[in-house]
């Protein structure tokens, strides 16, 4: 089957547009396929079945080659003939170097194009020892420049990178030209990622015992030192409590990692250790802890403490970041400090753990609003627009 042109919906012979109908055929890109991108593509996939869908996919590692590679990696390796079949629509990853891509592939460049951000590359934390390179930025400005729909889990991860590629674009010499940023706005819409619906679907079993869960990847941008502070003040509240410390880990973590272990045992509060392999078990954690915790530096939509939320945990997370658009304004005031902001969320697990010993309900969010039931039908919308253009 032909491209679908911009200008026009073909009509099939059943009177019936393509897209109306089962005929789309998507070619989804995930260049760095993390495993919340993975999550995101797989449910994409399964919310419109009726598509006919391909995706390519490239391993989440050796990120500075990756981000600038993928494009050779698959316009001149085993994909390229992938690519040049005829699509109707792409749906790419904010890591997939999509200029250049169109550049050595030309037959998709004139493809209708959806990006989705998951990130980007200008509001990560940065460590003292990190390489500094402005490339993987300036790759996230030619990406969106280069896509026709760009989609973006959170406000804060769209206002971060437009605020951050005029910064950036300021910076430079010359022939800059104007209104980049402006061109990025004018085609860029929010989407979180959303829930399964299997999440919201079990009814929490939780102890007496005041339980916390922090469901994050081991490394320095999640704030571990923020967490250790404030369990070092919050075991002096003399309350017995419950952390299940979970999450993706690497080889190389934080040192905070075994500083909070050794606090836990001491406390006779160190509950679940480590990744869980079992996406049940994990699930079964969370129903049964009353809070789940973020020491968050940056978070561009919050999918673990959604997850947690959904599960029915109390999120206590900074009042920044992409949190209130989920929360609204009652997150612990974060501060520049990690002392001020660990005393913060001390005293946020102080007036948690106090309501479960009273055994008063929790005000737990409703989030369901952000299930695929619920949002399937605006990436629908938003693709078959694009579709029609």
């Amino acid at each position: 089957m032909a491209a679908i042109r911009r200008d026009q919906a073909p009509i099939a012979a059943n009177g019936r547009s393509y897209i109306d109908g089962i005929d789309v055929k998507v070619l989804l890109l995930s260049a760095y396929d993390a495993d919340s991108h993975k999550r995101w593509r797989r449910g994409l996939v399964a919310a419109i079945p009726e598509w006919q869908w391909t995706v390519l996919t490239l391993p989440p590692r050796y990120f500075s080659w990756r981000v600038r590679g993928n494009s050779l990696s698959w316009g001149r390796g085993e994909a390229a003939d992938v690519l040049r079949q005829p699509w109707d629509l792409i749906v790419a990853t904010s890591m997939t170097d999509l200029a250049a891509l169109r550049g050595l592939v030309p037959e998709i460049a004139r493809i209708p194009t959806a990006v989705y951000f998951h990130e980007n590359q200008f509001a990560y934390p940065r460590t003292a020892d990190a390489f500094q390179s402005v490339e993987p930025q300036l790759l996230n400005i030619y990406t969106a420049l280069a896509g026709d729909l760009l989609l973006f889990n959170s406000h804060y991860n769209r206002r971060t990178l437009l605020d951050g590629a005029a910064q950036l674009l300021r910076r430079f010499p010359d022939c800059v030209p104007p209104d980049l940023c402006t061109e990025i706005a004018q085609k860029s819409r929010v989407l979180p990622v959303p829930l399964e619906d299997d999440l919201f679907d079990a009814p929490p079993r939780r102890s007496t015992r005041p339980t916390f869960a922090w469901n994050h990847r081991w490394e320095h941008d999640k704030g571990p030192d923020i967490l250790l502070a404030a369990l070092r003040q919050f075991r002096h509240c003399d309350i017995p409590f419950t952390l299940h410390l979970v999450g993706q880990q690497f080889r190389r973590q934080p040192a905070e990692f075994g500083q909070i272990e050794q606090l836990l045992q001491e406390c006779d509060a160190l509950g679940a250790w480590g990744y869980q392999q079992s996406a049940a078990d994990y699930r079964q954690l969370l129903r049964g802890s009353h809070a789940v915790l973020s020491t968050a530096r940056h978070d561009f939509q919050g999918l673990a403490v959604l997850e947690a939320v959904a599960a029915g945990c109390l999120p206590l997370v900074p009042d920044n970041l992409a949190y209130p658009e989920w929360f609204g304004a009652g997150g612990y005031r974060f501060a520049a400090d990690p002392e001020t902001c660990a005393a913060n969320l001390s005293a946020a697990m102080r007036r948690c753990a106090e309501q479960v010993v009273r055994q008063q309900p929790l005000p737990v969010p409703d989030v369901t609003r952000l299930c695929w039931s619920s949002l399937a039908g605006d990436y629908r919308r938003l693709f078959e627009q694009l579709l029609r253009q």
